[in-house]
């Protein structure tokens, strides 16, 4: 299947606008408006007069207008304003009456106010009492709670001290009778119980006084330290001021 041939004639236009001619006129020409009718100087002035005959006409139509509104406008102001100071007395009288009403509901609800006020001051003193002991009450057993739980938690901790101390004494007791026993089983029993414990006795001291020692020597280390630091620091400063 060969492909479409969409070629089209190429038609000069100039050439076909020769070839018909010259085109017809359509509608007025420009010499059909120059010699169109015109009105004369006299129509004119005839013309501008019979405007202004209108505008006068208007203007006292206006002006009637206005009159009458002025007029209509008067009439309202001056029932508004009657309207106004008859509401104006009737709230006068009303606010009379209610001054009247409430010096007179003031004066009993006064010595109302006067019985009930005492009352209530007898009252708010009885709960003010009231309230102080309970919070003496609650003061005391909170205070007599912590001392409890204070002496009970320093109890078993004295208690659970000494558990661990007599359980450390039988176990080096044990081992040191075991040992006497392997090395001298002709040994009597009474004695070498006897010298386990101040044997351990010696141990407890010996270690406490090595932990002391320690502390000692660590609490030395770290003042050493301290006064190494403070004269580095403050020989940087010397030497940033120099």
């Amino acid at each position: 299947m060969g492909k479409r041939d969409n070629r089209v004639a190429y038609m000069n236009p100039i050439a076909m606008a020769r070839w018909r001619g010259p085109s017809q006129p359509v509608g007025p020409t420009i010499q059909d408006y120059l010699n169109r009718p015109r009105p004369t100087w006299e129509e004119v002035k005839k013309k501008i007069e019979s405007k202004k005959k209108g505008s006068k006409a208007l203007a006292e139509f206006e002006e009637k207008m206005n009159e009458n509104w002025k007029k209509e406008l008067e009439q309202s102001r001056e029932k508004a304003l009657s309207g106004h100071e008859g509401s104006s007395r009737k709230r006068e009288r009303k606010k009379k009456k209610k001054k009247k009403s409430c010096q007179s509901s003031s004066s009993s609800s006064s010595s109302d106010s006067s019985s009930s006020s005492s009352d209530s001051e007898v009252e708010k003193k009885k709960r003010g009492k009231k309230r102080k002991k309970k919070k003496k009450h609650s003061h005391k057993s909170s205070e007599s709670s912590t001392y409890e739980s204070e002496s009970e938690s320093k109890e078993s901790g004295k208690k659970k001290k000494k558990s661990k101390d007599e359980t450390e004494k039988e176990k080096y007791v044990r081992s040191v009778s075991k040992k006497r026993k392997k090395n001298h089983p002709e040994d009597k029993p009474l004695s070498s119980e006897s010298s386990s414990e101040s044997d351990y006795e010696e141990e407890v001291q010996a270690k406490k006084k090595r932990r002391h020692e320690e502390r000692e020597q660590t609490m030395e280390k770290a003042k050493k330290k301290k006064k190494k630091h403070h004269k580095k620091h403050s020989k940087k400063k010397k030497k940033k001021t120099n």
